[in-house]
């Protein structure tokens, strides 16, 4: 059975991704913020911020794939800690690709849609990014690095949802834990963007670390919508009262960072290389409360130490 390293295994699309390969990978999962308890993967606690730590990692583990998750995500943290943004975002991935490439591992590497400023939308692969944050900034860095480093690695521009270990890390989840509580909450109008449901986001991630395929791919969903339009939707499969949805101005939010208005991405490359129809918005939708029907939420909550 081939080896698969999977980085930042207790985040959103870690645990998704180790959880669904691990019974045809023999996968390993490297965690830092949560211990892991329970989970069919084997789980190392490990800081990969030295190179001596990744490189370590590669030779004990000798995966063949390395599917890199790891990042500081929360975009206001990124403006408040701009230097751990860049060692972890930026960094970081370049040391794991050097490492990577000089052992011939496959590496598969997550980046995001925020790397463009949003003005235009429908971007390509081959547009010139513009971030507007420190976080879209430093994982545009981390984007470069890679490929420097090891220029057979995929680099994957996505946005996902999904049931994360504390029901806490997707717009999904806000929606539906907020909606469900009768709490209302604020619904972006002027913020579009392509979300992938993050098994279906797995699903492609490995097709694209088979064979021969290297550089950029927009991963996202090929239909787009308004934050305001997918909470209504998530609302409508929960049967829940989309009225709590109040429709607003992303302008007017108060947040720290500045958000891209039209963060949609050209997925015509993805669906040439692979050859395949792309899972689209309600057929993700339609997954992740069906997932909530089967206590998938109630599981994942379980492979959580206290």
């Amino acid at each position: 059975m081939k080896r698969l390293l999977v980085t930042g295994a207790s985040g959103l699309l870690g645990i998704n991704l180790a959880l669904r390969e691990s019974t045809r990978w023999d996968v390993t999962g490297i965690s830092n913020s949560h211990r892991l308890v329970g989970v069919p993967f084997n789980v190392i606690p490990a800081d990969l911020s030295t190179d001596e730590v990744i490189r370590q990692l590669i030779e004990i583990n000798r995966p063949d794939v390395v599917i890199h998750c790891a990042a500081m995500a929360n975009i206001d943290e990124c403006e408040k800690s701009p230097d751990k943004a860049a060692l972890i975002n930026s960094i970081v991935p370049g040391r794991l690709a050097e490492v990577c490439s000089k052992r011939g591992v496959r590496l598969v590497h997550l980046s995001t849609d925020a790397v463009f400023d949003g003005d235009v939308g429908n971007y390509l692969e081959t547009d010139t990014p513009h971030p507007l944050s420190v976080y879209a900034q430093t994982k545009l860095d981390g984007e470069k690095a890679v490929l420097d480093a090891c220029p057979q690695a995929v680099v994957a521009r996505v946005n996902f949802y999904g049931w994360s270990l504390t029901g806490k890390r997707s717009l999904a989840e806000f929606f539906y834990n907020n909606l469900s509580a009768g709490i209302s909450v604020n619904g972006f109008t002027d913020v579009e963007f392509c979300p992938l449901f993050v098994n279906h986001l797995v699903d492609l991630l490995m097709r694209l670390s088979k064979g021969s395929h290297n550089g950029i791919f927009h991963v996202v969903s090929p239909v787009a919508l308004s934050k305001y339009e997918f909470g209504r939707r998530i609302a409508e499969v929960f049967g829940l009262d989309d009225r709590l949805i109040r429709p607003v101005s992303v302008l007017d939010s108060g947040l720290t960072a500045r958000r891209s208005p039209r963060l949609t991405l050209n997925t015509d490359k993805l669906k040439e290389t692979l050859q395949i129809v792309l899972p689209g918005v309600e057929e993700g939708i339609q997954a992740f409360a069906e997932q909530y029907t089967a206590g998938y939420p109630q599981r994942l909550q379980g492979y959580l130490s206290q």
